[in-house]
């Protein structure tokens, strides 16, 4: 893209990000608190292109002078000072351009939010629970390394370890635009502890990481909720089995069931458990938002098709490969231990080339 171009496209905003400054001001529009949020949001994103905007023109002006130094001046020192600006500027430009583009192409507007992860064990019986519940723990660690808080919801534990089912959110900032690379059909290759004969055995578990939906996201009448109580099962020590705090909530009209048992008080039970129907019924409508973003993408980076196998664990080998990006590394017990990042860094970066081609800024 022309320079000129670029800067036309930066100036075209200026106007718009003073009007939202002033919006979010206006006692009608705090009022109203899902336009409040929105317009919140617009003016951060268009608050990092203004930024951006600034530097660019900077460092235009810069090289403006720096030429104009190297034509007209004579002391050698100026010369060599305005070379170095010359060359430190030249360099920055492109690479500023690229960032313009990318903040000037809309980005998932669920970025922000946090994110509920559900894994469940898939094909491979017991061993498959195991890996569950060591993705579990993978995400933990990462999460931690991230200064991220995960709450647990629910789980159903594996026969022999691990989790047939476990639900946790997470949240801070900009979870979901990170740990939505997650989902998919995570696949694993090693010798089974349930295994006698030293067989390598496949297995897989899937993740699904959706987006918290806010208070304001999905509007649910308390008439169209059934609410069981029972009592939680599992780990837990006297309360459990024997006080009913344990919530599943029913939404009647979409099917859609929920429960949450982590918490010893039946009222923070079905705090969650809001939390978790409201996220389920607002990605029933994100999916749509999903599907449409898979058949643009080939890289199907953050597709909408769950069911699609995402990454191998192949324990003899010691290697983890991302099929999206055809990504292979041989650090697997370091990536179980949560560094996952780079993996993720690689993923974004696909992600980013695919919306830019997408836009053709």
């Amino acid at each position: 893209m022309a320079e000129s171009s670029l800067l036309h496209r930066l100036d075209g905003l200026v106007s718009r990000f003073e009007e939202v400054g002033t919006l979010i001001t206006d006692p009608a529009v705090i009022a109203d608190m899902k336009r409040f949020v929105k317009l919140t949001k617009e003016y951060r994103d268009l608050e990092k292109i203004m930024a951006a905007r600034s530097e660019y023109i900077q460092i235009m002006n810069g090289i403006e002078e720096a030429k104009l130094i190297l034509e007209t001046e004579q002391d050698q020192e100026l010369r060599e000072m305005a070379r170095e600006e010359l060359d430190t500027s030249n360099a920055r430009i492109p690479v500023l351009e690229e960032e313009i583009k990318l903040l000037l192409v809309p980005a998932d507007p669920q970025d922000d939010k946090n994110a509920i992860v559900e894994i469940r064990g898939g094909t491979g019986g017991d061993e498959a629970a195991i890996f569950a519940g060591d993705l579990y723990r993978m995400y933990v660690k990462y999460c931690e390394s991230k200064g991220w808080k995960i709450e647990l919801t629910s789980f159903t534990e594996g026969t022999s370890g691990g989790f047939k089912e476990i639900i946790f959110t997470v949240s801070g900032e900009g979870v979901y635009g990170v740990l939505k690379y997650e989902s998919g059909v995570h696949r694993v290759q090693r010798v089974p502890q349930t295994e006698t004969q030293g067989r390598v055995h496949t297995s897989a578990a899937t993740v699904a990481v959706l987006p918290e939906a806010d208070e304001f996201d999905v509007e649910i009448r308390e008439s169209d909720i059934r609410t069981d109580i029972f009592c939680a099962s599992g780990h837990g020590g006297q309360s459990v089995n024997t006080t009913y705090s344990a919530i599943r909530l029913v939404h009647i009209p979409t099917g859609i069931t929920v429960q949450c048992q982590d918490e010893k008080s039946q009222l923070k039970n079905k705090a969650k458990a809001m939390v978790e129907l409201r996220s389920r019924i607002y990605n029933m409508e994100y999916q749509k938002y999903l599907d449409e973003i898979a058949s643009k993408r080939k890289t199907m980076v953050s597709s909408g098709d769950r069911s699609a196998k995402i990454r191998t664990y192949n324990y003899p080998q010691g290697r983890i490969t991302d099929h999206r990006i055809n990504y292979t590394i041989y650090n697997l017990s370091a990536f179980m231990d949560g560094s996952i990042q780079d993996c993720i860094d690689q993923l974004i970066i696909a992600e980013n080339a695919e919306r830019l081609k997408e836009s053709e800024l």
